[in-house]
Order: structure tokens, then sequence, then C-alpha cells
């Protein structure tokens, strides 16, 4: 890992960025998200189900392009693009978690449905020369404007934490078929933000998980700190932590096999990661025995951005369900401070970009 602080340098680039990500959700505007945000190559899941089928709500990236919801995905009066969600709420298959969170889509936004033109590939995948792109960029400037504040089991690293972009690759039952430890739908990165109820300021992590079959018990996140108290930690991080509302912006660059992360803060300066996702060795340069020899070398990938929160509902043993509360009406959980909301100020995605020395 390499840290380094900027000064003026930095202000002057979040500056450029637009980078006022303040919560003023009473002066929404007229317009959409997509009118101040390339929204191209992104389609979106709400968490509603507006039609009554029984499933999460998904906006295809044509849709998208004059879609705003008044509650969970709109402009500020900043012109700022909100993502909100609350605990509890419809939500993707198989999970307990709740989202308002776009989805890459590589391919044209016409094109038809394409597993490989819709997503990216690392430089060793055997058929990298068929998928949309080979790695990928997404830069982001960010403020979190509240995390789920009331959990059963506060304990569990997930409790009051928000996802706000990732890294996915995609299920593949032909793949997990093959028997060679790709297709199983693993997260290469998630970016986390962290408050404790009590606490001042929160933290930022980013994590990596091993790309194992789910049943295997060794297919676990491993938590790379990047500001404040580490994610399993209730230690107060104080001003080395990120407040509620205050700017921070990353960069994902998966240059070939490598992925290259760079976070700024205007306060705390900017840090920087890497990590081979075509190997097993982990960003402290550290062979993990555990993981897979050959990472997501065989995995398709998209990049997701939004709010994609962490506080489950779910009361079970296991360490990703904090039980947390929510009523599943919004207006209630709002005041109850059970729902997670992020603003973003830039979002771009693109190709990957050759690394400078």
């Amino acid at each position: 890992m390499k840290t380094k602080t900027l000064g003026l340098m930095t202000l002057s680039l979040l500056t450029l960025a637009g980078c006022n990500a303040t919560n003023k959700e009473n002066a929404k505007t007229s317009l959409v998200p997509a009118d101040k945000f390339d929204l191209t190559h992104w389609k979106i899941t709400i968490p509603t189900d507006s039609n009554n089928d029984g499933k999460v709500d998904g906006i295809s990236a044509k849709e998208i392009q004059t879609y705003q919801h008044p509650e969970f995905f709109y402009l500020n009066g900043d012109g700022n693009m909100v993502f909100a969600t609350p605990n509890r709420a419809f939500t993707t298959p198989n999970s307990s978690n709740t989202r308002s969170e776009l989805h890459q889509v590589v391919a044209d936004m016409d094109a038809k449905n394409d597993s490989f033109a819709d997503n990216f590939a690392l430089q060793n995948n055997k058929d990298a020369q068929k998928y949309g792109q080979i790695g990928g960029n997404l830069q982001a400037s960010l403020a979190v404007n509240h995390v789920a504040k009331r959990a059963k089991y506060p304990n569990k690293p997930p409790a009051f934490s928000v996802v706000v972009g990732q890294i996915h690759a995609t299920k593949d039952k032909e793949r997990v078929a093959e028997g060679k430890g790709y297709g199983y739908g693993n997260e290469p990165l998630k970016i986390y933000y962290k408050k404790w109820p009590e606490h001042k300021y929160g933290s930022v992590f980013w994590n990596y998980e091993r790309n194992l079959a789910k049943e295997n018990p060794d297919r676990q996140d491993i938590s790379y700190l990047v500001w404040g108290t580490p994610w399993d930690k209730p230690t107060n991080p104080g001003e080395q932590g990120i407040a509620l509302d205050e700017s921070f912006s990353y960069e994902v660059n998966v240059y070939h096999n490598t992925m290259y992360l760079t976070f700024t803060s205007e306060r705390l300066g900017t840090k920087e990661f890497e990590i081979n996702l075509a190997n097993n060795i982990d960003a402290n340069g550290q062979v993990d025995e555990l993981d897979h020899p050959n990472g997501y070398t065989g995995d398709a990938n998209f990049f997701k951005a939004g709010a994609y929160d962490q506080c489950s509902i779910k009361d079970d043993p296991g360490m990703w369900y904090p039980a947390c509360l929510g009523t599943g009406d919004w207006q209630t959980d709002m005041k109850n401070g059970d729902y997670a909301q992020v603003t973003f100020s830039r979002l771009v995605a693109g190709p990957a970009k050759e690394p400078q020395k």
C-alpha cells in the first residue's frame, strides 16, 4: 500500500470535480439524474416493486435516461445524484440487503443483452477478446449522508455501513459446472463507509472477497482500511475518519489484471492500493493460500455504484446479518434512522487507463 498526502492540489481537484455533495433532499430539481450524469452505460435497481410482481424494480439503461424516483433516486438542489434505500424493502433474489444502486452495462444501451459484451474481463481471461472491455475505470466523488442507526447485533461488522462502489462478478452456472472456480458471483471489490451512531466520524475501507464457492467456509472478505478504524472495531476514529456529508473521491482502475485504487479526501489526503486480480496475492503482497490461485481470471465483471445498504434486517447467526430495524414504510424509517443515503457529485466510467509510473 502506498500513502501520500496532498494539500492545495487535492482541494483544487475536488473543486473542479464539483464535489459539493451536501444533502438537500428537500430542494429537488425537475431534472432527472441522466440530465446531469452520463448514464448511457448504467441500469439501476430500486428498492420498490411498482408493478406488484413480487420482484425488485430494475430500470434499464434506456429507461434510466428519463427516470427518477422521488425518494430513492433523484437530483438534489445542487444537481447532484442522490441514492437512498431503507433497511426493509424489496431487494434482489437471495439477498437481504436493499439497494438503490447503478449496475454497469458495458455494451451500447440499444444492444441486446449479452454476457460478454455487457461486462469486462481481466487480460488473462481466455475469452478476454469476446468481452465489451478488458478492464475498466470508475471515478466517483461523493458524500455519505446517512447510514442505518439501529441494529440488534451492533458488533457484527456490516452494521451501520453502506457500500458506495463495487466490482461484481457475474453468476454463471456453466462456469460453476466446469469446476474451475469461476461463476460464483463474488465481489473482488466493495468500497464501504461505516459510522457508529455515537460517533461523529465514520470509516472508509474496501473489501476483497475470496473467489470461492458460497458454501466454502474460506469464502470471506479481506478488509483494507483507508481512513478511520477497521470495520470490526468499535473504536472511535475521531478526525482520522470521514464525517457524514464530508466529500471524498475514489478511482478504480483495472488495467490488464491489476486493480489500482486511489482514495482522495481534501482533509486527509490520498491513499493508494493495488492488487492483482488474476492470482492469490493480496494487497499487502502476501500469498493468500485460501484464495483461488487464479483469482477472478475466468469471471465476467462489472462496476456498481450508489447506496447498497449493508444493514440487513435478517436475524441470523451469520456475520452478515446484524438484524437492523425497519418497518418498510419510508417516512417512518427515515424518522427512525433506518436507512442509508449517498450523494454523488461525480461519476464517470470508461476504459482502463495505463498507470502512470
